[in-house]
């Protein structure tokens, strides 16, 4: 569990285990946390120039931009596509995008992780879901 201040206030998001080591969450959290010796306070600071040490200064949306962006440079992600054209399809918002259209789970789920105050902001979120995944309809017997 994690208390979080966001746009709507404070607010605790549940984060769960992943399948893989190599991707879980949890994992990753918390060896961010114990390198940069973080018990309290903003969790996503930035690094010294070496990356050795964590600072105190929060990493603002710009960072995190650069960060995404370099992140899609590095893994060839889309390596096709020219570099603006690549760069120009990731940001934070693509990856809560990618992850609300991604969760094959009930929209309130997702709701609740992204922290959404109604289901149609969650809808705007999920890009080419098929939200006919079940089927009420046939399921009811019509």
């Amino acid at each position: 569990m994690l208390t979080l201040n966001a746009k709507t206030g404070w607010r605790e998001v549940e984060i769960g285990r992943g399948s893989s080591d190599q991707t879980c969450p949890v994992q990753a959290l918390e060896q961010w946390l114990h390198l940069a010796k973080i018990d309290f306070g903003p969790v996503f600071v930035r690094t010294c120039r070496d990356g050795k040490r964590a600072l105190d200064t929060r990493l603002s949306d710009k960072h995190v931009a650069r960060l995404i962006n370099q992140s899609v440079l590095k893994s060839g992600i889309r390596s096709k596509l020219p570099e603006q054209e690549r760069l120009a399809l990731f940001s934070g918002h693509s990856l809560r995008a990618g992850l609300a259209t991604s969760a094959e789970v009930d929209e309130r789920y997702v709701q609740k992780q992204l922290g959404h105050a109604s289901a149609e902001m969650t809808r705007r979120y999920q890009r080419q879901r098929n939200r006919f995944r079940v089927n009420l309809t046939k399921a009811a017997g019509l």
